[in-house]
């Protein structure tokens, strides 16, 4: 019989722990990034308009990596600008790059306008995600961005921007048909049960996003505390 603790994935260096709620103010944002620090999660996903105080906050080196969300979250800007801000984000402290991509070129079926968009941001340098609508995307227009972010060079395909259905494991099964290997997938949006999380893992989530991660790591410590005390509790 499989062991219950072993199954638990070790959850901190999946977590992408978002903060891009613009109601949250500065006393709770930097509540978030010592949380962050002190709980070993792996990054931390914020908006521009507060990159510099959570770069200020976390500091260089050891710790949580800071990730910008471009064109978030549905992806609107003309190309330009949505590079302008990955421009600035490099340039005010980012170690990695969520876009949502030009979806606009999705509907006008112009992989080539879509494509190009995605190349330009990669040339930046600094590992880069495609946020995907997998709520809403054709099959085909879904398998077109995976293949235009896997030959732009993104590290990695997000399923969602959060402000659709929760995500399931079966959109992260269908992703990871579509990469192939090539890069890694991001889970985000809706969810907020350690049982769901696992599903997405075992279905092939690399990362998971979430703006629950202190309150996912709470329920795992619960958990885990729990399962130790009944393998304590069991007659010798």
């Amino acid at each position: 019989m499989a062991d219950p603790l072993q199954d638990l994935p070790d959850l901190p260096p999946l977590l992408d722990h978002a903060v891009l709620d613009p109601l949250l103010d500065g006393e709770q944002l930097f509540a978030c990034c010592d949380a962050s620090r002190e709980r070993n999660i792996r990054a931390i996903c914020g908006p521009l308009a507060r990159l510099p105080a959570l770069r200020n906050r976390l500091g260089g080196g050891e710790g949580p990596r800071l990730i910008a969300a471009i064109d978030f979250p549905f992806g609107t800007l003309p190309a330009s600008l949505r590079l302008a801000e990955a421009e600035w984000a490099a340039a005010n402290g980012a170690d990695e790059l969520d876009v949502v991509p030009d979806f606009s070129a999705l509907a006008d079926g112009d992989s080539g306008r879509f494509a190009e968009d995605l190349a330009a941001l990669c040339d930046l340098g600094l590992p880069l995600r495609v946020v995907l609508d997998m709520a809403r995307l054709s099959d085909g227009q879904l398998e077109l961005a995976v293949e235009a972010a896997n030959d732009a060079g993104a590290s990695g395909v997000q399923t969602g921007n959060g402000f659709g259905p929760p995500c399931h494991p079966d959109q992260v099964s269908q992703l990871k048909q579509l990469c192939r290997g090539r890069c890694a997938i991001k889970a985000a949006g809706g969810f907020h049960s350690l049982e769901l999380v696992g599903d997405l893992v075992a279905a092939g989530a690399n990362l998971i996003g979430t703006s629950s991660a202190p309150q996912l790591l709470q329920a795992q410590r619960q958990l885990l505390q729990a399962l130790r005390q009944r393998h304590t509790d069991r007659p010798a």
